[in-house]
């Protein structure tokens, strides 16, 4: 760790005990929340329902992970495929040029796999027209029905290092599904982000509309998760143990996000 880097982690870990910090942070994120600040981004040209601290540490977790596949549930407008799909393509173009190897821009070794129950034609047809649209398959369906995981189970066999975005329904249910169904094909020392862990630290009035709130979310899914993998001793898709811990370095550094928690690091 060089000192710029050291520099980094001591202020990160200051940010955990800065009491008026986190308080002016939660502030804005009340407010944010209520103005519908996340709707307000595109990435590359397509909507990304999503906070910019979270796309940042998507890019660093990426980055840092280097994964052949990404495994998201929920696609929407498409912009996270598309934010996923281009970094991939930076991996594979930064490697080029480490290696001295001409790139070509067709081989698309490292993929995004996107799952959602409807996929809206617009918006199917926006992706499949983005220049990045090589990289990104999609399968309609319910994430947790059991023909969908099989389908994703099989997609998924030959990579490497698989990364796991949850991003769908929200309730708890459906969150501790698809974290039973897809976290087990993380690889060790990647992630599987559950967004709108949030929703827990938040009035429940600001989802009069919504199936979920505080005690049914994906923060809580996470939690029983957790508990059952610990509790049970589960095995990966890869056959070795399956142990996750929460990032809480991500939080800290973030400050604003939407997943608190929600950050979880294979770990074995």
């Amino acid at each position: 760790m060089n000192n710029f880097e050291h520099e980094i982690e001591t202020r990160v870990e200051a940010n955990a005990g800065n009491g008026q910090l986190q308080a002016d942070a939660r502030a804005l994120l009340l407010s944010s929340i209520a103005a519908k600040y996340s709707y307000n981004f595109t990435w590359l040209s397509r909507p990304v329902i999503q906070y910019p601290q979270d796309m940042v540490a998507m890019q660093e977790l990426i980055w840092r992970v280097k994964p052949d596949l990404i495994v998201e549930t929920g696609i929407a407008h498409g912009g996270s495929l598309v934010l996923s799909a281009s970094m991939l393509a930076l991996l594979d173009y930064c490697e080029a040029v480490e290696s001295g190897k001409p790139l070509d821009p067709r081989a698309t070794r490292r993929r995004v796999l996107g799952i959602d129950i409807d996929i809206r034609p617009h918006n199917r047809a926006a992706i499949e027209q983005h220049p990045l649209a090589h990289r990104i398959d999609m399968i309609q369906g319910s994430s947790i029905a059991a023909e969908i995981i099989a389908q994703v189970h099989a997609y998924a066999r030959g990579y490497q290092r698989i990364l796991v975005c949850l991003d769908s329904n929200h309730t708890h249910e459906h969150v501790l599904a698809e974290l039973e169904a897809y976290a087990p094909l993380v690889s060790p020392d990647s992630y599987c982000v559950a967004f709108d862990t949030v929703v827990e630290d938040l009035p429940d009035a600001m989802f009069p509309d919504r199936p979920w709130g505080q005690g049914d979310n994906p923060k809580t899914a996470v939690r029983e998760y957790l508990r059952r993998i610990r509790a049970e001793g589960r095995r990966a898709a890869d056959g070795s143990p399956l142990e996750f811990e929460i990032d809480k370095t991500m939080d800290n550094k973030l400050l604003i996000t939407v997943a608190p928690d929600g950050y979880l690091k294979r770990t074995h």
